[in-house]
């Protein structure tokens, strides 16, 4: 006979406790996890907040984001009155006053001034990059995934991508080093001595000389592309076969060529997709030390990038400071101070804010396709 109480389980079901348990671990650690980065952050504002905004108005120091870094010279004058001055000015202050009023003179590197030259440095590296690594990587995942015929082949090539993405930031640094900044092929009337090979040209006087660009903005933009192609490539190829192939197949039975369905159909569609990588490539690569420091980077330097050029394509040629590199120079190169650690904190604000600022643009960019964009 049918009895409704053999439906209902009494008590607890099994497994209950060890349910609660998994989800209790499983969501100790995601806090943990949380917990920890905003310790970091804080720890980032309470230290850095301070060198960048200032009680008064306008609030913010604005000769720290736009004067050049110099040298910090502190000392006493006559009246025991304690001046902290950046190099420039303290080259006026013995100009008006002679150097035998000073007293208990001390100089820090890096300290003085702004950090005007580190910022544009990291914005033309981080805009040179993702340009060239857009530009080839979704090349690259257009034709995997809308032109390539799938094969063992074409599953290594997919492999290779994947464990370079898994490759330490220095190897790429020393790669650059190698190929974009001793080897690369360029044209020229007058080749180097250290040119690995030099190939006469029927043009003019010139050569083709294996000599790379140097240590300059374009092997730093070049060396970071690299760097992130595998994140850009993979990403974009998902984002390419999450478009239906209905959209495909309907653009190719009225006519159109394989090239316009790709144009007109997949590459808008996938256009949130292909922004999504290029944040996650812009936190990278605005973050990263090692490949810059053998490629592009300088620790000082009197003008901004473009000042003092012949001809703007002069930039790329030139070295440039980064925000990374500068904050390295002041963590490890010099010895620690209150002033060193002033300006070390406070740029490693500015630098946090930059990030925070062009990922937020992406993101906000990305939401707009996102929502033009539905099927």
């Amino acid at each position: 006979m049918f009895n409704p109480e053999t439906l209902i389980r009494k008590g607890l079901p099994k497994g209950h406790f060890k349910d609660v348990a998994a989800r209790s671990f499983l969501g100790g650690i995601t806090y943990l996890v949380v917990a920890i980065a905003v310790l970091l952050f804080v720890k980032i504002i309470i230290d850095g907040a301070p060198v960048l905004f200032k009680p008064e108005a306008p609030f913010v120091d604005l000769d720290f984001l736009t004067s050049k870094n110099e040298t910090l010279h502190v000392f006493d004058d006559a009246q025991g009155n304690r001046h902290q001055l950046p190099a420039a000015a303290y080259s006026q202050y013995i100009s008006q006053h002679g150097s035998a009023t000073l007293f208990n003179e001390q100089t820090y590197s890096y300290s003085g001034g702004g950090i005007a030259g580190p910022i544009a440095g990291t914005a033309l590296l981080t805009i040179g990059s993702m340009i060239l690594a857009l530009f080839f990587g979704v090349s690259a995942a257009i034709y995997l995934s809308e032109y390539a015929k799938q094969s063992p082949f074409i599953h290594a090539i997919r492999l290779a991508i994947l464990n370079l993405a898994g490759i330490p930031s220095i190897v790429f640094g020393l790669f650059g080093f190698s190929v974009f900044v001793l080897a690369v092929p360029v044209i020229t009337s007058t080749p180097s001595d250290r040119s690995l090979l030099t190939i006469p040209l029927l043009i003019g006087n010139y050569f083709l000389s294996f000599q790379g660009w140097n240590s300059s903005l374009m092997a730093g933009c070049a060396t970071l592309a690299c760097m992130i192609l595998p994140v850009i490539i993979t990403a974009s190829e998902e984002s390419l076969r999450a478009v239906p192939q209905g959209f495909r197949d309907a653009s190719l039975a009225m006519g159109a060529t394989r090239w316009q369905t790709i144009r007109k159909c997949v590459l808008p569609f996938s256009l949130p997709g292909i922004l999504t990588s290029s944040l996650l490539a812009i936190t990278r690569v605005a973050g990263e030390t090692a490949p810059i420091m053998f490629t592009a980077a300088v620790a000082a330097k009197d003008d901004l990038p473009w000042q003092g050029l012949k001809s703007p394509f002069d930039i790329l040629s030139s070295q440039v400071q980064a925000l990374p590199y500068h904050i390295y120079t002041l963590a490890a190169r010099i010895p620690s101070s209150e002033f060193t650690q002033r300006a070390q904190y406070g740029s490693v604000f500015v630098f946090l804010l930059l990030v925070a600022f062009l990922s937020l643009g992406s993101m906000i960019l990305r939401a707009k396709l996102r929502s033009k964009l539905k099927w």
